[in-house]
């Protein structure tokens, strides 16, 4: 039995973690991976998928609970006390909502993946902290995994605890270990007679794991030799919070989500049974990785939801307030911001609806969706936000409960980008989502013809990669030139259609500009960051507008045709959008922002930062709270606490 090292990872071990966890079989096709291969596959998410009307009738005495559970909490109080009281947690368990996707024959709602990503929305418009519990529990913490990889055993087991409002956690990030767990130094160690796993180690960010009675934990185990070479093993296990070795050691408070049960979690000598294990040894990061592809349909909706209620706010505001003889709304510098608002709230929620419509159809692999709807919908929300306080002036500035005290609406604009700015960040940050999406956008060339361009191949290894992929591009890059959308005229979306025709052609555009830089770099195109996120961001630009379009079409023949004029107006900024970003494509910039940058690093400009006063504060390492500190838990003893049941 191999050892589990824990040492820092190189950059190679890191890859090679990263890549064996990897999916790397598309058994189901993607708008989106057709999008970056240069095809434009409109029958993928054309006609838009409608709602299931008797969904909708079975998630509505649900979804009339939660709004008016919604209406009653005092979200501000929230805020300032930086606590969600019991009584409204114990509500949301009497009502389902930490079971809504758990199968009713194990105690759960039953609803759908749409009902839920509509219910996640309804929430986040008005309290972030609610959605982090409700999310961190569904998304991604025990019910998700254990309905994709559990056992029949595990589920019976567990789904009724967990519909009941038994509140989950998932725990991978580590001080070391964050986006690269390649340097995970949490390990299970089986015991000799292999029925347990003792499980060491500490995690950081642990959303719920404060008030969490389950985990999913992430480990490491022992190495395991594979085609001759030792690889890195990471499993994941189910952790009962009650189990012996379980600390809360912190309770971590952060800029927003004042409320949010995030935790440092230690693990010391828990004692796990195997039959704990999720799917198999050697498999949690491939689970995690599966996991988020579903997960990750949540904050876009949330995002969603959040624009919605800055556009409320916003419309009302430059209505009412008036300067210089007429309400702030018609003056142009304001009411083009009001306009760029609700044409990409529009479009964000046409992207989390379509996403989340293609997973629940089946037969789609909507890693790539789910991705660009995460990163593409948290940074259109953010601006979205930045505007909206920006229009309210000083008292989108204000606090809520300030504006209150002399007499104004409460209105927490200053909350909710307090609350917002953490969903660039969560479950995979922008730079990793632009890293995941191009890996994924460069894989079939890469696949087919990089030990062309790899200077490392052997002369056997080049001629083979020619014979294999010189078939395909002998017509696949001559149609990526050819202009097929002139016999194309979509008449069926009218006004829109000359959005779906540039769509098309700028699709083989892209196709063309990312085979290009493969040529252009060969090996080096995987540190050419800027220039994959630029193909990435034209990809995804291309998938909102793809998504706007046809959402519109689809609303415009239900009796919504003004949907038509928002998708028409997030287009033509959107087309703006793309041709600056393949007038950069190759970066002529990058090569002396780079270098500067490595100039900062080594010092050569910290004269710069003379006559400031540092504001780090170093942290007292004889004051490190003990378990259970900082209030952790409230239902037991706070200097020993350990995680327990929630009451």
């Amino acid at each position: 039995m191999s050892d589990i090292s824990v040492g820092t990872a190189s950059e190679k071990e890191a890859r090679d973690v990263a890549e064996h966890a990897r999916e790397t079989e598309w058994a189901h096709p993607s708008f989106v991976r057709e999008l970056f291969l240069g095809r434009f596959r409109l029958d993928l998410i054309h006609p838009h998928p409608r709602s299931d009307p008797a969904e909708e009738a079975r998630a509505k005495p649900f979804m009339d609970k939660l709004r008016a559970f919604m209406e009653r909490v005092d979200s501000n109080e929230i805020d300032r006390t930086g606590e969600i009281p019991e009584a409204l947690v114990q509500e949301l368990r009497d009502m389902g909502a930490f079971g809504i996707k758990i199968p009713k024959e194990y105690g759960g709602l039953g609803l759908s993946q749409m009902s839920y990503i509509r219910a996640i929305e309804m929430v986040t418009s008005k309290d972030g902290s609610l959605t982090a519990m409700l999310s961190a529990h569904q998304s991604i913490g025990v019910p998700q995994p254990l309905k994709l990889f559990g056992t029949e055993d595990q589920k019976r087991k567990y789904f009724p605890r967990l519909a009941r409002g038994a509140i989950s956690a998932f725990a991978l990030t580590e001080v070391d270990a964050g986006s690269d767990p390649a340097n995970m130094r949490c390990t299970a160690t089986p015991t000799e007679d292999g029925k347990y796993f003792i499980i060491n180690g500490e995690k950081l960010w642990c959303t719920n794991g404060t008030r969490a009675e389950l985990f999913v934990v992430m480990a490491r185990t022992p190495e395991k030799v594979i085609n001759g070479k030792s690889v890195k093993q990471i499993t994941a296990f189910i952790v009962e919070a009650s189990m012996p070795g379980v600390e809360v050691v912190h309770r971590l408070r952060f800029m927003g989500l004042k409320a949010i049960e995030n935790g440092v979690i230690r693990f010391t000598n828990v004692r796990v049974p195997r039959e704990n294990i999720l799917w198999e040894e050697g498999k949690g990061l491939k689970l995690a990785l599966i996991t988020l592809n579903t997960g990750r349909l949540t904050i876009p909706a949330g995002c969603a939801g959040a624009g919605k209620q800055m556009i409320s706010v916003t419309r009302k505001w430059a209505n009412e307030r008036v300067q210089w003889g007429q309400p702030i709304g018609k003056h142009e510098a304001v009411a083009q911001k009001i306009a760029r608002m609700t044409a990409y709230t529009f479009a964000m929620e046409a992207v989390a609806e379509l996403s989340a419509a293609l997973y629940e159809q089946g037969g789609y692999d909507i890693r790539l969706e789910a991705a660009i709807a995460k990163m593409y919908n948290t940074e259109a929300g953010w601006r979205i936000i930045d505007d909206a306080l920006q229009i309210r002036g000083g008292r989108g500035y204000e606090m809520a409960e300030s504006l209150e005290r002399r007499g104004e609406p409460g209105i927490p604009i200053e909350r909710a980008m307090r609350d917002f700015r953490i969903n660039l960040i969560f479950e995979g940050s922008s730079e990793i989502m632009r890293l995941f999406i191009a890996r994924e956008a460069v894989d079939y060339h890469f696949k087919l013809a990089f030990n062309i361009v790899n200077p490392e191949s052997s002369l056997k290894e080049k001629l083979s990669a020619m014979a294999n992929a010189t078939p395909f591009y002998l017509t696949w890059y001559p149609s990526r030139w050819l202009n097929s959308a002139r016999f194309r005229r979509y008449g069926e979306f009218g006004k829109l259609a000359k959005h779906v025709r540039y769509i098309e052609r700028t699709t083989r555009h892209l196709g063309r500009s990312i085979f290009h830089a493969m040529v252009r770099f060969g090996p080096k195109l995987e540190r050419r960051q800027m220039v994959l996120f630029r193909a990435v961001d034209i990809g995804a630009e291309l998938f909102a507008m793809s998504a706007a379009c046809s959402r519109a079409q689809m609303l415009s023949k239900q009796g919504r045709p003004e949907a038509v004029a928002l998708a028409d107006a997030f287009c033509i900024e959107a087309r703006d959008r793309i041709k600056l970003h393949f007038d950069q494509l190759f970066g002529p910039n990058d090569g002396p922002l780079y270098k500067l940058a490595m100039e900062v690093l080594r010092g050569e400009h910290a004269w710069l930062e003379h006559g400031i006063v540092s504001s780090v504060q170093e942290p007292d390492k004889t004051k490190r709270r003990p378990p259970g500190g900082d209030g952790a838990r409230r239902d037991t003893d706070p200097v020993t606490a350990t995680v327990g049941a929630t009451q």
